[in-house]
């Protein structure tokens, strides 16, 4: 499906810088940046499924494009530059970032690169399911002594 919100190369581009200043690479803990991960073109088909949130973030590639003012445009700027253009951007436009912040995230921490990172199974949790520590049944007490809340039909 190709309409005016797909994003071009360019603006995949500009997007992935956006997604490494979201999330920038930890090197420390083995953690790459959400856009070096390769995330745009998820994160972008994720959004586009919804034409409106779709429209509202090719515009703020396109202003944070205009925004960074340099031939080479957003993707080109320090990292500091970028962030604290996203952070003027969000404080007169807070709905592109709005809506690309959780999706960054959620793409992220489903990633298994990032899921191996954190020391966790890359796996889904059925069919082998995954420990738990035993809890302490005797904290439900309080709920199990309050009389019911619902009228019997």
């Amino acid at each position: 499906m190709h309409d005016e919100a797909t994003l071009d190369d360019a603006r995949l581009t500009t997007l992935a810088a956006v997604l490494d200043t979201i999330i920038p690479p930890s090197p420390e803990r083995g953690l790459p940046g959400a856009g070096e991960l390769g995330l745009a073109p998820s994160v972008s088909g994720e959004i586009e499924r919804t034409p409106a949130l779709a429209a509202l973030i090719a515009t703020g590639l396109a202003r944070i494009e205009h925004a960074a003012s340099t031939a080479t445009g957003f993707a080109a700027l320090e990292p500091e530059a970028r962030e604290r253009l996203l952070r003027e951007d969000a404080a007169t436009e807070a709905g592109f970032l709005r809506v690309l912040v959780p999706q960054t995230y959620v793409s992220y921490y489903e990633h298994p690169r990032v899921v191996e990172a954190l020391g966790l199974e890359p796996r889904p949790p059925y069919p082998l399911g995954y420990s738990l520590e035993p809890g302490d049944p005797s904290l439900l007490d309080p709920v199990r002594q309050r009389p019911k809340l619902y009228r019997d039909c």
